[in-house]
């Protein structure tokens, strides 16, 4: 399998060679760019598998970088954010990145967060993946969950809601990503179905589903999968 190529985008020198040299440590090739101007030149030119970007950055800053670059490619986008609010994330994924990781992060988080879209675009096919957390087990590559070693039967679409959140632990989804990300742009379902959905989820995994351990309500904007780590 041929290396994936992820292009980092930050104005600041110290974290792009930083990031730089650790996914390449880990088999990834790398690409640098200072600002959005400079990422769309790499990206046109060299059509990364990947992009790794920054929100604020001079000349052209990443949700004006995203709005342009989605008119000409659909390759997956991780957000590098600092503290910022909570709408502002939802804001850059409604644009059309496909994940955010909170500064400062760690290495490792990055790399899998990296592997999760990768899997979820197609660019990785993994069929030994197992998403493991506390006594909850997901093997997507069977449609399989089991909860304290039991298999849980669930339906296709509930299948597909709970490993896309649990791809991506702590990340907020909008009802209509994930229809988007169930269905793509031909919904066949109405977006307050995802709460029918989400509900009958909860009676199969959690221990108490009016007070949700994994699948958790953010008010006004959708849910997140909470993995005992993120809060």
């Amino acid at each position: 399998m041929s290396k994936k190529q992820i292009l980092i985008v930050d104005d600041k020198f110290s974290v792009t060679r930083l990031v730089s040299e650790y996914l390449e440590s880990k088999g990834f090739d790398t690409l640098e760019a200072r600002d959005g101007k400079q990422a769309l030149t790499e990206a046109r030119i060299h059509h990364p598998d990947l992009i790794l970007l920054d929100i604020m950055m001079p000349h052209m800053n990443g949700f004006e970088f995203i709005r342009t670059f989605r008119k000409e490619s659909n390759a997956p986008i991780i957000l590098l954010t600092a503290k910022i609010e909570e709408t502002e994330k939802v804001f850059g994924l409604g644009l059309g990145a496909d994940d955010y990781i909170t500064k400062p992060f760690s290495m490792a988080e990055l790399v899998a967060r990296i592997d999760a879209v990768l899997r979820r675009s197609g660019k990785i096919d993994d069929p030994n993946q197992i998403l493991e957390f506390e006594d909850i087990k997901l093997f997507p590559e069977r449609f399989e969950v089991r909860k304290k070693g039991d298999e849980i039967d669930l339906t296709p679409t509930e299948f597909q809601l709970l490993r896309i959140m649990a791809e991506s632990p702590g990340r907020v989804f909008t009802r209509k990503q994930l229809l988007r990300k169930i269905q793509g742009e031909s919904f066949e379902i109405l977006e307050k179905t995802i709460n029918v959905h989400i509900r009958n989820l909860r009676v199969k995994i959690e221990d108490d589903p009016s007070n949700p351990r994994y699948i958790q309500t953010v008010f006004g904007i959708g849910y997140r999968f909470n993995d005992g780590v993120t809060q």
